[in-house]
This record gives structure tokens, sequence and C-alpha cells, in this order.
């Protein structure tokens, strides 16, 4: 027999956990939370934390059906796809800096050189993990995660659960802004990039002019001092790229979570 004041734990309970999925699908899909570096555990108290702040602001009605169910089946998937959506919007306009970074790498000849990626767990060039370290540094500058958990339960008012699937609009916003990605990593790679191919046409001329110069072995040691200088004089322009790009992101973001 249930205790007369614990008669509604269980409800609540089940009202809690079911908060829980759309932050944990965000913060899975968003830079950051979801680095393989990050604990489970560490994520699994940050989604009920947010999840149960959301509650304060937005009535969650389960299914009259079991969760095992179609009804229950369908709030779960627009749980997902909400939390899902929110939080890849920011991940599009940080992998901004990846592209950045693979740019500069080839322009700079050092394609073939890699290293583990903390965020995702993958192998990335050398610049792509240097611009992606910053890009971590500027999103927490900015309060960019606590802008994304803002937004998350927000989101629990503009689309409440079990009436959160993504309108057909929303998600051709997202394809689109996804088609953005590669036009904000050449924003962001082009001071660099761009001097890096006139140091390559002048290294082409001058082996044209001098055959006997090999080079392999000066145009490489160029390449690489040339980049590593320029990446030092352009470190102010990239951060503000790398920043609008994320800002992008949330905005993007925002709009996912039905306020735009």
């Amino acid at each position: 027999m249930i205790a007369p004041g614990f008669a509604g734990v269980e409800a609540q309970l089940w009202i809690w956990i079911m908060a829980m999925i759309r932050p944990g699908a965000a913060l899975m899909a968003a830079p950051v939370f979801g680095a393989t570096s990050v604990p489970l555990q560490v994520r699994i108290i940050l989604s009920a934390m947010i999840g149960i702040a959301a509650t304060n602001s937005a009535t969650i009605n389960l299914p009259d059906a079991t969760l095992v169910s179609y009804t229950g089946f369908l709030f779960i998937i627009g749980e997902i796809v909400c939390g899902v959506a929110i939080g890849f919007a920011l991940q599009i306009g940080y992998s901004a800096a990846f592209v950045a970074g693979e740019l500069i790498s080839n322009a700079m000849g050092l394609g073939f050189a890699s290293m583990a990626d903390p965020q995702s767990g993958q192998s990335s060039p050398v610049i792509g993990s240097f611009l992606s370290i910053i890009a971590v540094l500027l999103l927490l500058a900015i309060d960019g995660h606590l802008m994304l958990i803002a937004i998350i339960v927000r989101s629990y008012e503009a689309l409440p659960p079990g009436d959160a699937m993504l309108s057909p609009r929303l998600i051709m916003d997202l394809v689109e802004f996804g088609a953005m990605l590669f036009s904000m990593g050449l924003v962001i790679a082009l001071p660099v990039g761009a001097a890096l191919i006139i140091v390559q046409l002048v290294m082409a001329m001058l082996a044209r002019s001098a055959p006997q110069l090999n080079l392999f072995s000066v145009g490489i040691p160029v390449a690489v001092l040339a980049g590593i200088v320029l990446l030092a004089i352009a470190a102010p322009v990239l951060a503000d790229g790398v920043m609008r790009a994320m800002e992008t992101g949330l905005e993007q973001s925002e709009v996912m979570a039905g306020e735009g």
C-alpha cells in the first residue's frame, strides 16, 4: 500500500523522466556537452536539472496510453527530434572551425598531419584541432553554454511536450543552415588561405624560373613557416569569424526552438 503522502510521486517522476529526453538529446548533439570526454553521468545530471527547471514553465501531459504505444512512441520521437535539432544547429556553427582548419592545413601542406580531436574522438587536421579548441574557449567566454540551456528551457513554451514535432519549414531551415557550413568555414579561412595561395604562386614562379630548385625541399618549409606566421597575425580575425559562426548557430538553435 502506498502512503497517502507519496501517492503522486510516481507520476511526478515519470514527468521528470519525460522532461529529460529533450535536454539529453540536445546536449548529445551540441558541442562541448556532446564531447566524448564528457562522462555520460554528467550529461544525465544536466538533463535532469534542465528538464526539472523546464517543468516550471510548461505543463507536461503524458500520453493517456502507456509509453509502449503509438502515442507514447510519437511523444518520445518528437522530444528527441526537437532536442537534436536544437543542439545540432549549434554544432553546425561550431563545425565551421573544422572546415576552416582543413582548408588552412591543405594550403600549408599539413593535410597529412592529423591528431585526435577531443570533441569527436576522431582524427582531424592539426589546424582544425587548434581552431576547435579556440572555438570551445570562445563559446564558453560568450556564455554560449548558458544560452543553449536557456534556449532548451524556453523551447518548452513554444513547443510543449507531446506537440513538439518540427514543421517542414523548420526542418528546411536547418537543412539550408547546414549548407552554410562550408561558406562559414571559407570565410574563417579566407585571410590565411588567400595569403598561402599567394605564397604557393610565388614558389611556383620560382620553380619555373629556377628549374634546379627543389620545390619539395624548399616550398613545404616556406609554406609551413608562412602559415604559422599568418596564423599568429590573423588570430584576432580568425577568432572573430569563429565567434560569428557560433553566434549564428545559437540564433539557428532559437529558430529550431520555435522562437524564430
